[in-house]
């Protein structure tokens, strides 16, 4: 279980940034045409591919990019090295070897860069393939001729008051060309696709944006229904879509959303929304709470199917203001939470969170709890219910 808990904190995300008309802006230094390059599918008999992200100084002073490190040896990098004056650019360069075998790929990328507060973290993502396949069965999730990868999108991590977007690649594997467009579309949520009609048998980029809000914490749904050509379809889910899982998390369990997926005609993005503390100078943080909790997860032990559980967890305040949670958020519906108080500087709370074990998978099983919170120290905190399911 430790082991399996290590690799859920790597796998957390590690980069908060904002959504500006001209790209990804962080810290207001720079701003980036993109943080995440989308290959799609692509051979390995292609051999290494190539993608660029443009670096741009928005700020008042000269900034550089120090270094780039890349996650793996699969990827080669080169970045601008030279100071970049107010309102110039600059490039981070990437290549992909494409020699690890046919497989789905997630290669990061950490760029350093003066004046910036946390590294930037760079996606190159894509599925390499060993033989060639129709649009068809690469895009098994179809709205009429619409085809998707995945409509149960995570959006990230997002501050109150910025956005976050990203995009994805859909596909029209009909033989006329698909006007796409959306209605029902969730507030705070924007989305636009390109090209626009998609030529018959061709791929497009859909590009999603989510704006915060103070009335949503936590983690949030955006929803949209797909219209293609004027008509809307449910979903139809091809058979051989599985999902993927990273390797040693099998015991993880979160409960699918029951609005998305076959027979369903909406597409769903969420996002964690939490405070937003960027502008805070280093004495407000300071100042802020500090949540300390007695224990970070909860064991239940070996009950049988069926069985309702009480466990208790208990923090403390360790900083200077009133610590509060904002939300209390489960990865399934099995797991229940009242009302969190607000814990004074130097006090201790506890709070009781109910698992009901009714229709969880038998053997081991790892729930997540996500606390949004006041904190500019740990504005997100995670915490576990492990135990045996008999």
């Amino acid at each position: 279980m430790k082991k399996l808990l290590l690799i859920l904190t790597l796998l957390l995300p590690a980069a908060v940034c904002s959504w500006g008309q001209g790209g990804v802006d962080f810290d207001g230094v720079v701003s980036l045409d993109k943080t995440v390059h989308d290959f799609g599918d692509i051979m390995i008999a292609d051999g290494p591919v190539n993608c660029s992200f443009t670096v741009k100084n928005i700020g008042k002073e000269p900034t550089v990019i120090f270094n780039v490190a890349t996650s793996c040896g699969c990827t080669d990098v080169e970045w601008t090295r030279q100071p970049l004056a107010p309102g110039a650019s600059g490039t981070v360069k990437a290549t992909y070897t494409n020699t690890d075998g046919p497989y789905p790929f997630d290669k990061s990328l950490t760029v350093y860069v003066s004046g910036c507060k946390q590294p930037i973290i760079l996606h190159l993502r894509g599925v390499a393939h060993d033989k060639k396949k129709s649009l068809s069965e690469l895009y098994g999730i179809k709205f009429g001729s619409l085809g998707f990868k995945s409509i149960d999108v995570k959006a990230g991590n997002l501050s109150q008051g910025e956005s976050k977007g990203g995009e994805m690649v859909v596909a029209n594997t009909g033989s006329v060309p698909a006007n796409v467009s959306f209605k029902d579309v969730s507030e705070g949520l924007k989305l636009t696709v390109t090209p626009n009609p998609i030529p018959a048998g061709s791929t497009a980029k859909l590009r999603y944006t989510v704006t915060a809000s103070r009335s949503r914490w936590g983690k949030n749904y955006y929803y949209a229904t797909p219209v293609v050509n004027g008509k809307t379809y449910k979903a139809s889910v091809s058979k051989d879509i599985q999902e993927t899982r990273a390797r040693g998390t099998e015991a993880v369990f979160s409960q699918p959303n029951p609005l998305i997926g076959d027979g369903r005609p909406v597409i769903g993005f969420y996002a964690y929304t939490k405070e937003n503390f960027n502008s805070w100078t280093e004495a407000q943080r300071k100042a802020g709470s500090m949540p300390q909790f007695e224990q970070g997860e909860w064991q239940f032990g070996k009950v049988k199917a069926g069985t309702v559980l009480k466990g208790k967890f208990t923090m403390k305040n360790e900083g200077k203001s009133t610590l509060v949670i904002h939300k209390f958020d489960g990865e399934t519906t099995n797991l229940s939470c009242g009302d969190i108080p607000q814990v004074e500087p130097g006090k201790k709370a506890s709070f009781t969170v109910t698992l009901d074990t009714a229709g969880l998978p038998k053997g081991e099983v790892l729930l997540i709890c996500t606390l949004t919170t006041n904190s500019p120290f740990r504005p997100l905190v995670n915490l576990y219910v492990t135990g045996w399911i008999e």
